[in-house]
C-alpha cells in the first residue's frame, strides 16, 4: 500500500486520515481502492469499535481528482459512457462501504470539503468540524451532479429547500453555517479537533457492538420504511441481540448486582 490512506488503531478507535495533502486530498482511483480495502478491514475488524475520518495537511478533501476526469474525457467517444458508468459503481461501492458501516463513524473535517469530500463527510454518523472547515457542493461548477450521495445525505441534514440551495448554487459553507444548518454536529479547534474526535467516537461505541450495528441499520432506513417495517426488522434484530453474548453478560450482571445488595 502506498500510503494514500493512513490508518491507525488505539484503544478500540480506527483513524483514517487521506493521505494526499498536495492535492487538499483529492480523491485519485488508487487513492479510492486503497480507501475501499481499509474500509472493508475495518466493517470486519471486531476488534475496532468505531472510525475517525480526517484529512492530512490543511484540507478534507476537494473531491474528485481533476486529473482523473481529464483521463476520462479523453476516453475514445464510444467507451466514454461505459468507463463512467464502471468508476461510478466504485465511487457508489467506497460511499456505501462509509455509509452502512456496522459501527459507529466521525468526519473530522479539518478544512476544505468540496464535492465528493462534502459528500464522503456527510457519509459519516457525525461530523466534527474545525475552525477552518468548509463545505461546498462544487459539481455544478464542473457541469455534474453530486454522485456520491449528497443528494441523499443533505437533504435529511438541512431539509430540502436548503439542500437545493446548497447544490444549486455550488456556494461555500464556513464552519459557523455549517453547525447552523446542521450539516455539522460539533466544532473543536485546530489542535484537539482529531482527539476530540476520536474521544467522542469512544463514548459512543462503549456498548454493545452487536446492538450498535443492528441499530445503526435500521436508523439508516427509518426515512424510507414506515412504522409497520421499522417495528418488523426491530423485532428481528432484538431477536438476535437476545442471543448475543453482550445481551447475557449484561442481564447476568445486573442480576449478580441485584442479589449482592439484598445481602
Amino acid at each position: 500500500m502506498s500510503e494514500l490512506i493512513e490508518l491507525s488503531v488505539t484503544d478500540g478507535i480506527a483513524t483514517v486520515y487521506l493521505n494526499r495533502p498536495e492535492k487538499r486530498n483529492a480523491m485519485s482511483d488508487a487513492m479510492r481502492s486503497e480507501f475501499i480495502e481499509v474500509l472493508e478491514g475495518i466493517a470486519s475488524d471486531r476488534t475496532v469499535r468505531a472510525m475517525v475520518l480526517t484529512g492530512r495537511g490543511k484540507g478534507f478533501c476537494a473531491g474528485g481528482d481533476v486529473a482523473g476526469m481529464e483521463k476520462r474525457m479523453k476516453a475514445p467517444q464510444g467507451e466514454v459512457g461505459f468507463n463512467g458508468w464502471a468508476r461510478q459503481q466504485r465511487v457508489h461501492h467506497t460511499q456505501s462501504l462509509l455509509y452502512t458501516m456496522p459501527k459507529p463513524t466521525i468526519a473530522a473535517v479539518n478544512g476544505s470539503a468540496s464535492g465528493l469530500g462534502a459528500d464522503t463527510a456527510l457519509a459519516c454518523d457525525f461530523v466534527m468540524v474545525s475552525p477552518n472547515a468548509n463545505f461546498t457542493w462544487s459539481y455544478i461548477n464542473r457541469g455534474l451532479i453530486p454522485d456520491g450521495g449528497g443528494m441523499y445525505f443533505l437533504p435529511r441534514r438541512v431539509g430540502l429547500p436548503k439542500a437545493k440551495d446548497l447544490i444549486f448554487s455550488g456556494r461555500k459553507v464556513d464552519a459557523q453555517e455549517a453547525l447552523a444548518l446542521g450539516i455539522a454536529d460539533r466544532m473543536s479547534t485546530d489542535e484537539a479537533l482529531v482527539s476530540e474526535a476520536q474521544a467522542w467516537a469512544k463514548s459512543l461505541s462503549q456498548g454493545s457492538a452487536t446492538a450498535l450495528a443492528l441499530g445503526k441499520t435500521i436508523l439508516n432506513q427509518t426515512f424510507e420504511l414506515s412504522a409497520t417495517q421499522v417495528f418488523a426488522q426491530g423485532s428481528q434484530a432484538q431477536g438476535i441481540c437476545y442471543t448475543s453474548s453482550e445481551h447475557r453478560e449484561a442481564v447476568m450482571a445486573f442480576l449478580e448486582r441485584t442479589a449482592a445488595a439484598k445481602k
